[in-house]
């Protein structure tokens, strides 16, 4: 009943919005007299920000239309490698511009860049995509939102996150390397284990790790606290609802998107409301260019996707409930998952010295989990004053931690 309401709520604020943002057009823009009124900017502004507070966020999408190799620039298309009911495996293929000067060049490293199903689309990991673009070739998880996904379809838990990761690894080869960002460091951490217990001939090169939940017992956060004050009865009743009517995944159960959202800006309730208002003041002094980071910051971090059911309460109850990865106990299809069998794939985990999300020494843990794998073959680094978000995103993520996964991705390409 709560996800009709947001419907209902929301089909009642759309009008609103788009007279808000025609009124916006109105005040500002140079063709119409009214910009030239006093106070036109003013009104603009807040017509503009009532417009973005009241509005739909739809996916974003890539725009990664360009790249460069060695210098020269290359054409990135994306295309779907591999389609399955909850994920779409999207292949960045690049195409340099002068290609005869690339036709001796050697391929760059196949790189599978899982991304997060916890609330935002993979689209998030714009940034993390473009830094790797010039020197790897890229495949991301991207995410299906569940409330655009028939109960046809089955249900979708955890077991089957793993499935998913074990099967794009297969895929892709022997050579690929595995980047996972925040939760799929876990399964992703599964799907190698298992794939190590079997010997399969196709595990992965290396693992890159970055900010991921592989043991919430050490240095917990908020976002841990929650999972372990609260029973679990507690997240099946109060936070999963059935997707209504109007979408392809009607009658699905999930965990809505917009409930996480409200969990996202509860964290930092100050911060998002000096950043509206900073974002007001700028549109009034005419910065142009940091009103325009804004709405690029917000475009993304408002729109989000539901996650199904199944996987979401699973996550809490194995990941942050019973630790039962770092325990030793966890089981993936009657399989036990045994980190310490992996031996031959090299290991690099990433963690923010600010982290308030997966907090200090979480990531790390993999290190000790994965006790077959040679210290030469090991690696940890903590970003110094780099949040969550830091770490895949921004400056330090191009200047600081992304050279070092290039040059661990290089020394760790061959076979062991």
């Amino acid at each position: 009943m709560l996800y009709q309401l947001h419907e209902w709520q929301r089909a009642l604020l759309t009008p609103f919005a788009h007279f808000a943002d025609a009124t916006a057009q109105l005040f500002s823009n140079p063709y119409s007299p009214l910009a030239y009124t006093p106070m036109s900017r003013r009104l603009a502004a807040g017509y503009e920000l009532l417009y973005r507070l009241g509005k739909d966020y739809e996916k974003p999408a890539w725009g990664l239309a360009s790249t460069t190799m060695d210098g020269v620039q290359a054409v990135v298309t994306e295309q779907i490698a591999a389609a399955r009911p909850f994920c779409n495996l999207v292949h960045f293929v690049r195409t340099p511009v002068e290609a005869r000067k690339h036709a001796r060049r050697k391929p760059d490293p196949t790189v599978l860049l899982v991304a997060p199903l916890s609330g935002h689309h993979a689209t998030l990991l714009r940034d993390t995509v473009r830094a790797l673009l010039p020197e790897h070739d890229v495949y991301v998880t991207d995410w299906i939102d569940a409330r655009m996904v028939p109960d046809s379809a089955g249900p979708f838990h955890l077991a089957d996150y793993v499935d998913y990761i074990r099967d794009f690894i297969r895929q892709l080869g022997p050579e690929v390397h595995v980047i996972s960002v925040c939760q799929p460091t876990v399964p992703v951490l599964a799907a190698v284990s298992l794939m190590a217990s079997e010997h399969d001939p196709k595990l992965p090169r290396s693992m890159i790790m970055m900010g991921g939940p592989i043991d919430p017992r050490k240095s917990p956060t908020q976002v841990n606290n929650l999972a372990t004050t609260k029973p679990y009865s507690w997240f099946e009743n109060n936070l999963i609802h059935r997707v209504p009517p109007r979408f392809p995944g009607a009658g699905r159960k999930v965990y809505p998107g917009f409930l996480q959202h409200a969990g996202f800006v509860s964290m930092n309730p100050d911060r998002h409301l000096k950043s509206h208002y900073d974002f007001y003041l700028d549109l009034v002094r005419g910065d142009d260019e940091d009103a325009e980071a804004h709405r690029r910051f917000y475009d993304e971090y408002n729109a989000v996707l539901d996650m199904p059911a199944e996987y979401y309460l699973d996550t809490i109850r194995i990941v942050f409930q019973e630790f039962q990865l770092p325990r030793g106990l966890w089981k993936v299809h009657g399989k036990l998952v045994k980190p310490a069998d992996i031996e031959s794939v090299a290991l690099f985990t990433i963690e923010g010295e600010l982290d308030d999300i997966s907090g200090s020494g979480q990531t790390q843990a993999a290190q000790d989990l994965c006790s077959g794998i040679p210290a030469a073959r090991k690696r940890h680094f903590t970003a110094p004053r780099c949040g969550h978000y830091g770490i895949f995103s921004g400056r330090r993520w191009r200047e600081v931690i992304c050279p070092q996964i290039a040059q661990f991705i290089r020394q760790h390409s061959d076979p062991a």
